[in-house]
């Protein structure tokens, strides 16, 4: 086999250009010798028969093949009188390109009309039903069909699914499209995903783990990752304070819209840290899909190497995937990170990472506010079916202000509506505490006197001794000036009562 034949194999190894760079590079190899040392008056038929009795490698396929003449003289001829012989040499594409002639125009009305009519058919029950309703002389084969329907764009619509599987693809009345945050802790994603695994609860039950994870889209760091028996508000606060805590509050947090997600005390928390809350549109799955791609490298590797793990508990799915997450993902080359690490790119990056606060500042803020109104008798509120004990000195306050946790009532935060500023935290009722029988004293407020307060009209017209109310002198005084007798006769009280009836 000529040399020249391995020199294409180096040149371009397959699967590393497409077929008209590989097309060019092969023929502009055969005449470049031509091109390099043209051959002398009368010598190119020679030559070109020399190079036509040369066995080459077929750039797509990589058997034997040989060229005639005539073709030979048609590419030295095109690239001798061309400034670029690789673009010369390059396959054309047909003038027919991108046109179908076995489906003509009735044809293709014909398939449009039933897509229109029936989108969510499959491309064989499309066929199926053109064979009846078309001649079958004028239907070409399936192939030729389905490669229609795909050049059109006419797309299998899809229902979506219920349950947890629901929307899982695109339901294609809206485009796709990728993004990516340019700062760290730009963008933080959060999500669930029911694990593949049976585990064992403290309760001796086996029960389907829940995985919240959060990670920052910059960087695809999973800022934490934790299995819970259930998810609910509780586990997801929990989750994202850890979070928070280990890598600092973003800018903004991108979830579905889960009933934990849209929970009063999750947006007041997000609310109260200044964190944009963003959320996919309903039963759109693949608008996240940074979590759910992150989901499947969990069940493919984490969730694989625990199958064989017997009795599996929730602690031990915990610390494997802490284990895993650090030592494995974390340090991971991401082929959508440029070959970096999401740890690299975390800390390498520039971010937008604001300071998170401690740990009880943060359980305040992810509570709801809710208004009560205080009872005078006892001077407590209810929240919960549990009765809240209201210090004396907001006694005179009848409307109350109080954020609380719904999972956490063990004490309440009561505000001022006005500013939002803590005033004072209420426990509940210890009514065995109050069983001792000792009371305080109620006392007034600041500034408050229990002395009834004299009015401009009644230190005027008064004596400070004068017992009457301001309005009764002011009614006798009315009377008084009518000059009118009284419109009543008096009965003399001073004689005996009459005695009854012997």
């Amino acid at each position: 086999m000529p040399v020249f034949a391995k020199v294409i194999d180096v040149m371009f190894p397959p699967d590393e250009s497409n077929t008209r760079d590989r097309w060019a590079r092969l023929r502009l190899l055969i005449i470049g010798q031509l091109l390099a040392a043209p051959p002398a008056r009368g010598e190119l038929k020679q030559r070109l028969n020399e190079l036509s009795r040369q066995t080459w490698r077929h750039p797509i396929h990589g058997r034997d093949v040989r060229f005639g003449v005539s073709t030979l003289e048609r590419w030295f001829a095109l690239a001798r009188r061309s400034p670029d012989p690789a673009t010369m040499l390059a396959t054309v594409p047909r003038s027919d390109a991108g046109r179908m002639r076995a489906i003509g125009t009735a044809l293709a009305e014909a398939i449009r009309t039933q897509y229109a009519a029936h989108p969510k058919w499959n491309i064989q029950l499309h066929y199926d039903n053109l064979r009846v309703s078309v001649d079958e002389a004028a239907l070409p084969s399936y192939a030729t069909v389905l490669r229609y329907f795909r050049s059109q764009g006419l797309w299998r619509q899809r229902e979506s699914a219920r349950g947890a599987q629901r929307a899982a693809v695109p339901d294609g009345t809206r485009e796709v499209r990728s993004f990516e945050a340019t700062h760290v802790g730009a963008l933080f994603h959060l999500d669930g995903h029911q694990g593949s695994l049976k585990v064992l609860s403290r309760h001796g039950e086996w029960i389907s783990p829940i995985a919240l994870c959060v990670i920052d889209d910059c960087s695809r760091l999973i800022c934490h990752l934790q299995w819970y028996a259930h998810e609910n508000t509780e586990c997801l606060v929990h989750c994202l304070s850890q979070a928070l805590q280990r890598r600092g509050l973003p800018r903004a947090i991108y979830s579905d819209n889960g009933s934990a997600m849209i929970a009063g005390e999750f947006s007041a928390g997000l609310h109260h840290l200044g964190i944009l809350a963003l959320t996919t549109r309903p039963r759109s799955a693949w608008m996240n899909g940074k979590q759910e791609t992150l989901w499947n490298r969990v069940e493919s590797r984490l969730m694989a190497m625990l199958d064989a793990v017997p009795n599996l508990t929730l602690a031990q799915l915990n610390e494997a995937s802490f284990a895993w997450t650090e030592h494995e993902y974390q340090i991971s080359v991401h082929r959508e990170l440029n070959d970096a690490t999401p740890l690299h790119r975390f800390m390498h990056a520039p971010n937008v990472l604001r300071e998170c606060p401690d740990s009880a500042t943060l359980a305040r803020h992810f509570r709801i506010e809710v208004k009560r109104t205080q009872r005078r008798s006892d001077g407590t509120v209810s929240l919960e079916g549990v009765r809240f004990e209201i210090p004396q000195l907001f006694a005179h306050l009848r409307q109350l202000s109080l954020r609380y946790a719904r999972w956490e009532r063990s004490q309440a935060d009561l505000v001022d509506p006005r500013s939002g500023v803590i005033q004072a935290t209420i426990y509940p009722l210890d009514k065995t505490r109050n069983a001792d029988g000792r009371r305080r004293r109620i006392t007034k407020p600041t500034g408050v006197s229990s002395r009834p307060v004299a009015t401009l009209s009644s230190i005027t017209s008064a004596s400070p001794s004068d017992p009457q109310a301001p309005l009764m002198r002011y009614l006798l005084a009315q009377f008084a000036a009518t000059g009118l007798p009284p419109a009543y006769l008096e009965l003399d009280d001073s004689s005996s009562p009459l005695e009854p009836d012997a």
